[in-house]
């Protein structure tokens, strides 16, 4: 019960300093909504080959993709969040407290879920004025695949930030590490459309198959196969990197 707690007081002290600030929230999805608006009305006659004879089809293939896109960079980068704090002192101070360390993972990483999914709300209702339609229930369950990879992905960010302590550094590491998973996971164009060898490749990505997993949500197949493996996949990525970043928070306050 005490974990529980902890993690709640971290998460409102998160979401409170958040709410002081919801500017940044809405900067986190105006890269997207300007793909939304100037990319995906090119994409109709592109993915004619793949069943989208509309420009509502076009939408219900890039969206998805999108939001993954979005939950995997925005967790990948809140690691400088963290070097702020830790330039502050503000983890150094922690270590006087009897806070449990894996709170201090997990009380910020939830307050990344939520705007994540503040975020995610925002583009789908967008899109429903391009002509998107999705069956609520398909979108609740594609929401929970959002907030396990943006758990993941900010699980993560934040333990190579206390691992390296260097912002310079860090940006360089979480650049190689984002293009590829991003390249390599469908998220503006099918990956269907690579060529084998990519896609291939891309089969041993597990965003792949979130990726693949929200379009069958957003096309209404919430029976695919994909979106089972992809909550299967994320939830034990999930656990290894909250039980690894945890050890670190648990290592640099004690």
């Amino acid at each position: 019960m005490k974990v529980l707690r902890d993690i709640w007081l971290i998460f409102q002290r998160n979401i409170m300093l958040m709410w002081r600030s919801p500017l940044w929230v809405l900067l986190g999805v105006s890269q997207p909504v300007v793909y939304l608006l100037l990319f995906a009305p090119l994409l109709k006659p592109a993915l004619a080959p793949m069943g989208a004879h509309s420009q509502a089809d076009a939408y219900r293939i890039y969206v998805p993709g999108m939001l993954v896109a979005l939950a995997l960079a925005g967790g990948l980068y809140v690691g400088f969040d963290l070097l702020r704090d830790l330039a502050a002192g503000i983890v150094e101070r922690a270590r006087v407290t009897p806070v449990s360390r894996v709170a201090l993972l997990l009380g910020r990483s939830l307050r990344d879920v939520v705007v994540l999914v503040i975020q995610a709300v925002i583009i789908v209702v967008l899109s429903l004025i391009f002509g998107l339609t999705v069956a609520i229930p398909n979108l609740l369950i594609g929401y929970g695949i959002l907030a396990l990879i943006s758990l993941t992905s900010s699980s993560f960010s934040y333990g190579v930030a206390l691992k390296i302590k260097n912002p310079a550094v860090m940006g360089q590491l979480i650049n190689n590490i984002a293009q590829p998973l991003m390249l390599l996971s469908g998220t503006l164009l099918p990956i269907a459309l690579a060529p084998l060898w990519l896609r291939d490749a891309a089969n041993g990505n597990p965003f792949n198959w979130s990726v693949t997993g929200m379009r069958a949500l957003f096309t209404g197949h919430a029976t695919d196969s994909s979106v089972w493996k992809a909550a299967l996949m994320l939830a034990a990525l999930a656990l290894v990197t909250i039980t690894w970043s945890g050890r670190k928070f648990a290592r640099s306050v004690r």
